[in-house]
């Protein structure tokens, strides 16, 4: 008959440690109310790596009154190399502060449906790129024990902490710069991938109230991020008249701009060219690509804003508006 090993218990990490388990559980609890000298914290945690032990998540939670865990459901959009580097920013920034990312998938419900599996598995606090959640999400979320629910999107939800993203300073940075530069028909590029049009309606409509009462004009642009659209947009390029293009993002620009070139078309003395994100593959493009340098927020400020909320989850939502905008201009425009 095959052994099953023992799982290990904080009573044979004390053992080995020659210590009490209630020294076990402040140590690897992080108990920092607690004053333990840095021989014994050494000591408990050589034990436990020694046995192999892991603290039970579950059984932690039921001391604290509640879990360490947050939810980040994934984007129900395309998530590019911008929002990854912050997602992966803010993960490490939570890890810092004890807390447990828990990414979940966008297969099956969505919106306060979702809310709801969400729910099921107790996070303390849940991280939702918008759109998906609305008013009733949030209260069963919190009658669940969630003491923070984030929000990150254009709109602020009722009862829930807010990160307002303004895309349409996006479009509106792009088209001033095409205009300053001398460019008077431009065209801006609207992803056909599904989820973005959160973005890229409010960056084309940025870029049309930037341009609104003067000599140019704004012409819209549906194409899907592959080869072959790009190739029929380019092959028609010369019948649009456009002197100017906002490509949604940088990767949109890349794959327009390699369109054109093989059309003939020269970017930028026959048409200026501008992405977004600040990708380092839009610097080593040729010609370099022009871009709209877009801030996120820091990692470790809304790892902040979910520990304040956690802490004192009766505080009122707090509403920030971040996503700053700048041109770098380069040899594509």
């Amino acid at each position: 008959m095959v052994q099953i090993p023992r799982t290990p218990t904080s009573a044979d990490v004390a053992r080995l440690a020659g210590v009490s388990r209630a020294t076990v559980s402040y140590v690897l609890n992080k108990a920092g109310a607690v004053r333990i000298s840095e021989a014994t914290r050494r000591r408990v945690h050589e034990a436990a790596e020694e046995l192999g032990y892991v603290p039970h998540a579950a059984a932690r939670s039921l001391r604290a009154g509640h879990s360490r865990t947050v939810l980040m459901p994934a984007p129900a959009f395309p998530a590019g190399p911008l929002y990854g580097q912050f997602l992966s920013d803010l993960q490490g920034a939570l890890g810092r502060l004890d807390y447990t990312v828990v990414q979940h998938g966008t297969a099956g419900p969505h919106g306060d449906t979702a809310a709801r599996a969400w729910a099921e598995l107790r996070p303390v606090a849940v991280l939702v790129p918008a759109p998906g959640l609305g008013p009733e999400g949030v209260r069963v979320l919190k009658r669940a024990g969630a003491r923070a629910v984030v929000t990150l999107g254009p709109e602020a939800v009722e009862g829930a902490h807010a990160l307002l993203m303004d895309h349409a300073a996006v479009g509106h940075h792009a088209a001033r710069h095409l205009y300053e530069r001398g460019r008077r028909r431009i065209g801006v590029v609207v992803p056909e991938e599904p989820g973005l049009a959160l973005f890229s309606a409010p960056r084309l409509d940025g870029a049309r109230r930037a341009l609104a009462g003067t000599d140019a004009t704004v012409t819209a642009l549906p194409l899907a991020y592959e080869e072959p659209a790009a190739a029929r947009l380019a092959a028609r390029w010369s019948g649009l008249g456009l002197d100017a293009v906002f490509a949604y993002n940088d990767e949109y620009a890349m794959l327009l701009s390699r369109a054109l070139q093989d059309e003939g078309v020269r970017i930028p003395e026959d048409t200026a060219v501008i992405g977004a994100d600040d990708l380092m593959l839009g610097r080593l493009l040729r010609p370099r690509l022009s871009t709209v340098h877009i801030e996120l927020p820091a990692g470790r400020e809304l790892a902040a804003l979910v520990d304040r909320a956690v802490r004192d989850p009766a505080a009122p939502p707090e509403r920030h508006r971040v996503l700053g905008a700048r041109v770098v201009h380069r040899e594509s425009s």
